[in-house]
């Protein structure tokens, strides 16, 4: 996939309508308020987790992510860095995408587009150290406190 392919991805997601329910299906989820979606997988590191093909799958993971918050920049202006963190931490459910990403990730960069009452996030994370880092975007209308 190139750079135009996830962009295209980023523009249909902030207009695809949300579904009643929550579904998952390959490397989307979505639901009643969110769409999340996997934009890059390295490989798994069953096999091998030297630090060398860890480093390297980051590199390349890392390098898709600073493209195209270089692309969304010169669109919409600088990201706002949003610790997730806490959200786990936090009193009641963690709503969706935050729920998924923070799982993942310890960040994601936003654009807000009040425009359309959604905002689009990248995030960069890791489920377990033998599974693949990956590149995700999320577009919601959920409130970030």
């Amino acid at each position: 996939m190139v750079a135009e392919d996830r962009l295209a991805i980023v523009d249909g997601l902030l207009t695809l309508p949300f579904p009643g329910k929550d579904t998952h299906v390959g490397f989307r989820s979505t639901g009643p308020s969110y769409h999340v979606c996997v934009l890059q997988a390295s490989q798994d590191f069953w096999n091998d987790r030297s630090e060398e093909i860890v480093e390297t799958a980051q590199a390349e993971i890392d390098a898709t992510l600073q493209s195209l918050v270089d692309a969304l920049t010169v669109r919409w202006g600088g990201p706002e860095a949003i610790d997730l963190g806490p959200y786990p931490w936090s009193e009641g459910p963690t709503p969706e995408p935050m729920n998924q990403l923070c799982q993942l990730s310890g960040e994601m960069l936003i654009w807000r587009h009040l425009e359309v009452g959604r905002w689009v996030a990248l995030a960069v994370g890791q489920s377990d150290p033998e599974l693949p880092i990956e590149l995700l975007v999320a577009v919601s209308e959920t409130r970030i406190p």
